[in-house]
């Protein structure tokens, strides 16, 4: 990437836009008086060619061609050949060729009526109307001079098109300078289609320079639809898609909560594998913020970036609530570093560094469209090796909780550090052996006698898991069998500083994991609406044994309890993280079915149904209290409900492949006992092959579900939740495409969210207008009364050749809208 071509950069990539050295004066500001550029040709004679059909996704009505040279280059790029129907000789050595003149010198060729060559054979001077062409360019116009000894040349009155760069434009004067620059008086440009002047910048003087990709202009004003918007004394814009210093097109929006919001980048193009984005964005609201982003690519592939930002005595935004009002006036920042790269092909690393000044930056002031929901910001430095036998990792970890106010308990433990030695060895004959361990000193700055921090969260320390396995495996064509037993060794050694309690500092378990899988794998052939299949039946049976082992000493460091899932009926663990192993006694059953077409190969179908049977109950849970059994021991009557059950929700799960456009998933989570539907998912998506986008779906959860895999009371629904989502993204045609989402909250009858977004896309300009409003439900699911409605507008304009003006919306708009992608900008 050190060779002069632009680096691929795995962050967002940048758009290079307009840029100019003194900022813009208001529409209708007083311009230099200049001659106006002649009218533009007509389409045929600037190289265009409409297409008969055009390409699937192609904005412009068709395409510059250049055509074919009229006559054959001399034996030398110096040689000058002619074709002429008439030429009168001087004796001085002067000529005149009239008639139908070609003229060509190397791939240089010039055609007009009448061309007249000095006695020094060194200057072409040809009466209009003219044409000039080299590689990728035309110039037209009346009068022409050329020089034939370098490729200097002027034409009066003259048009250009630069077929690579798709631009054109019109000029009094306009010339080819030795060095290869062109220079235009009184001129125009635009990346507009021949008969389109949406936009054009117009400019007494100039200067295009396709070998740096930039171009500059004095006394400049952008016209739209010939009406002036804007006016430079200098302005200074890119030509391609090369890397430029200087600004971008500001970033514009407007949210209920901080009100119009104006950003201005200023790019940097320090050298090739590094560069810088510098951004004064001001904020009604709120105030003036300075952002700034560096990245860089190092010799060997390595890569990183710096991004920060400040805004100094916030002024709170409109209408904050009681926690919002206690940060006005304070400096609001952020901060985050990022690098990672390979000391070998078995070695990497990972370096990361977030800060923020609260946990309400990222509801206040984001990073684009869409990001308020930035839950924690990592720090973190990596080390890991893997080959085929060994992963071994070694890592300093923590993180900030993007929470405000953020309470002592909701702290996060770093790691500090963590070493992980995971290796397996495979058999010839079907066994397998694992070496599991894992040793992390846990640490987090709170008030350890805190009455508000569980005892189980009050400690920091160290844990040793240690969980060596044995297993076999035979896979069969018709069947697959693997027993497994792990042994699970948890080793604290831990302080609870001034805190007051019974619990041991030192303490340990040792618990048994062991596992039976099984399954058989039935095939036929069948037809289903006149086409063949195979369709399979795999019944499935499971076994698992944990025993009951004292737990309640144990703290709590980074563990908390799953949902269930279709993936939890064939798995020992009830728990992830390492500081809890739930014992359980159970048989999984279940039967899946697929359907797979005969002649693409394509699962059309899959069905699958399963269950689990408690052989007893589950009496470890985060309290890790075997002597739990009644009622009142438990918090609440669903945790109670959930360690004694017989019977595990029926699962039901389905997908489904109607043809390349339509596919269908469900899965259903039934308590037959209760009669209740524990939680449902539905979605019905279509992909069109022109780039239509549907999405359907429903979702369903109980009172009592987490639907976060936290114990946090705040994040245990309050409420059954039923939640519809409808969103879609359509082209209406080649140029215009509509896009939005709708989620309702029918339990409370109230919208969740609402986007709604039109783009206008062709060869000259694009623009885009996106609209939000949705709940803020600040980061609470037990209730909905402390809920926040806010909403947003967001516009993106880009002069094709120029680049855009706007805060984009697009990677927000990706997860919005599962399958829409903007291919468009």
């Amino acid at each position: 990437m050190l060779n002069g071509e632009r680096p691929t950069w795995r962050l967002k990539p940048l758009v290079f836009r307009l840029l100019w050295t003194l900022a813009p004066l208001a529409a209708g500001a007083p311009l230099m008086a200049q001659a106006a550029p002649p009218e533009p040709l007509s389409a045929s004679q600037l190289d265009w060619q409409p297409y008969d059909d055009a390409p699937r996704g192609q904005l412009c009505s068709g395409r510059y061609v250049t055509p074919a040279y009229r006559i054959d280059a001399g034996d030398t790029p110096e040689q000058v050949t002619t074709s002429a129907d008439k030429a009168n000789y001087g004796n001085d050595g002067a000529a005149t060729l009239m008639g139908e003149v070609v003229l060509r010198r190397g791939d240089a060729q010039l055609e007009s009526p009448e061309v007249s060559v000095n006695e020094a054979r060194d200057t072409a001077t040809a009466k209009g109307p003219t044409t000039y062409r080299q590689p990728g360019v035309l110039l037209r116009g009346d009068d022409a001079r050329v020089s034939l000894n370098s490729d200097a040349a002027s034409v009066d009155n003259g048009h250009y098109v630069f077929h690579k760069q798709r631009i054109r434009g019109d000029a009094v004067q306009l010339a080819r300078l030795e060095d290869g620059r062109y220079r235009l008086k009184d001129a125009s440009f635009t990346s507009c289609e021949p008969g389109n002047s949406l936009w054009r910048l117009v400019g007494s003087d100039i200067t295009i320079d396709r070998e740096s990709g930039w171009g500059e202009a004095t006394h400049a004003r952008m016209e739209m639809g010939g009406v002036p918007v804007f006016y430079w004394p200098y302005v200074r814009f890119p030509v391609d898609d090369r890397r430029h210093t200087g600004l971008l097109w500001p970033q514009i929006g407007y949210t209920s909560s901080s009100g119009f919001d104006y950003a201005q980048p200023i790019y940097l193009n320090l050298a090739p594998n590094y560069d810088a984005t510098i951004t004064p964005r001001y904020i009604s609201e709120r105030g003036e913020m300075l952002e700034g982003e560096f990245r860089y690519l190092l010799p060997n592939g390595d890569e990183g970036s710096l991004e920060g930002a400040w805004l100094a005595d916030d002024d709170g935004g409109s209408d904050p609530d009681d926690d919002e009002e206690d940060l006005i006036g304070e400096n609001r920042w952020y901060i985050n570093y990022q690098q990672s790269g390979r000391v070998n092909a078995n070695t990497g690393y990972r370096l990361k560094y977030g800060a923020a000044s609260d946990g309400n930056y990222f509801d206040d002031f984001g990073r684009n469209f869409g990001e308020t929901e930035t839950d924690s910001l990592e720090r973190l430095a990596e080390l890991n090796y893997r080959d085929d036998t060994w992963n071994l990792e070694f890592k300093a970890q923590g993180y900030q909780r993007m929470d405000y106010p953020l309470d002592n308990d909701d702290k996060p433990f770093y790691r500090l550090p963590s070493l992980t030695a995971d290796g397996r060895w495979n058999q010839s004959n079907g066994f397998y052996e694992e070496w599991n361990s894992n040793v992390t000193y846990f640490w987090r700055d709170v008030d350890e006698t805190d009455s508000d921090i569980p005892v189980d969260e009050a400690a920091n320390g160290t844990r040793l898991r240690l969980a060596p396995a044995l297993g076999w495996r035979s896979d069969q064509s018709w069947s697959f069998i693997e027993p497994r037993a792990q042994l699970v060794s948890l080793t604290y050694d831990l302080d609870y500083g001034d805190r007051e309690t019974d619990r041991d500092a030192s303490t340990s378990a040792t618990i048994p994991v062991l596992s039976l899988d099984s399954g058989l794998i039935f095939d036929r052939e069948t037809e289903l609406f006149g086409e063949g299949y195979k369709q399979t039946l795999e019944p499935r049976l499971y076994y698992a044994y944990v025993p009951e082992v004292d737990q309640s000493d144990f703290p709590d460091f980074d563990t908390s309890e799953d949902a269930f899932s279709w993936n939890q009926l064939w798995s020992p663990y009830r728990f992830s993280g390492g500081d809890r192993v739930g014992d359980t006694n159970k048989v999984s059953y279940g039967v899946s079915s697929r359907f797979i077409n005969d002649e693409s190969g394509r699962e059309r179908l899959k069905l699958g149904v399963g269950q689990s049977s408690y052989l007893s109950d589950r009496n470890i849970d985060m309290d890790g209290d075997p002597d739990k059994t009644s009622r009142s021991d438990f918090d609440s009557y669903s945790d109670y409900y959930r360690a004694t059950r017989d019977r595990s929700p029926v699962v039901f799960q389905a997908d489904l492949v109607l043809n390349d456009q339509w596919t269908a998933t469900q899965a259903v989570f039934q308590d037959f006992d209760r009669g209740v539907t524990e939680s449902a998912q539905t979605s019905l998506r279509y992909r069109g092959k022109k780039g239509t986008v549907l999405n359907f779906g429903f979702n369903r959860e109980i009172e009592g579900f987490v639907p976060y895999d936290d114990e946090d009371e705040d994040d245990v629904l309050g409420y059954t939740r039923n939640e519809w989502d409808f969103s879609f993204a359509t082209p209406v045609s080649e140029s215009w495409s509509l896009l939005g989402r709708y989620q309702y909250d029918s339990t409370n009858s109230r919208a969740l969210e609402k986007v709604l977004g039109v783009q206008y896309n062709d060869c000259c300009y694009g623009v885009q207008v996106t609209w939000r409003e949705w709940q803020d439900d600040n980061d609470t699911a037990s209730t909905v009364s402390d809920d926040e409605e806010k909403n947003g507008i967001f516009l993106t304009f880009e002069f094709k050749g120029l680049g855009g003006v706007g805060r984009g919306a697009d990677s927000y708009l990706e997860q919005a809208v599962p399958g829409y992608r903007n291919a468009g900008f």
